[in-house]
């Protein structure tokens, strides 16, 4: 009878954890996959363009984290343009980094990055206030993080003066 209930609460806990890391791995694909993005820039013609970049597919072998769309860097803003979309995930972060050519192999945990945020949507556009005292010229790349994972999703090398 013991036994038969240490199998029981065995199970039960197998069972428990496992649909905890399921549900991590599932939930942003059903829940927030449809969520985009709609913010818009004010007056953007009055703003000043530092930087321009276009977000890559960093590891093609790599069918679930990828990137595509434009981002554009203003005074005191980061815009991810309309056409902006990663592969959903867990825990995105946008990261100012200071390398230009950022890889998987990018050690970007340990860089000097600038967190802007947690990524509202997976499509879309959105804003990110660059903090005072932050010189988007010091940062040569745009990345999508995965903080939960440690993995780069997808980075964008930025032009200066664009």
């Amino acid at each position: 009878m013991a036994k038969n209930i240490l199998i029981f609460m065995l199970g039960g806990l197998l069972g428990g954890a496992g649909g905890f890391a399921l549900g991590i791995f599932v939930y942003p694909f059903i829940f927030l996959s449809d969520i985009v993005g709609a913010e818009r820039v004010e007056n953007p013609a009055s703003r000043k363009v530092l930087a321009r970049g276009t977000f890559v597919h960093a590891n093609p072998s790599d069918p679930i984290h990828y990137g595509k769309g434009r981002v554009t860097v203003y005074e005191g803003l980061l815009h991810l343009e309309g056409d902006f979309e990663v592969g959903p995930g867990p825990k995105f972060h946008v990261y100012l980094v200071p390398e230009r050519n950022v890889t998987p192999a990018t050690k970007v945990a340990q860089s000097m990055y600038v967190d802007l945020g947690r990524l509202k949507a997976f499509k879309g556009s959105q804003n990110y206030p660059i903090p005072p005292g932050v010189d988007p010229a010091r940062y040569g790349s745009v990345v999508i993080w995965c903080e939960h994972f440690g993995v780069l999703i997808s980075p964008a090398e930025l032009k200066m003066g664009s």
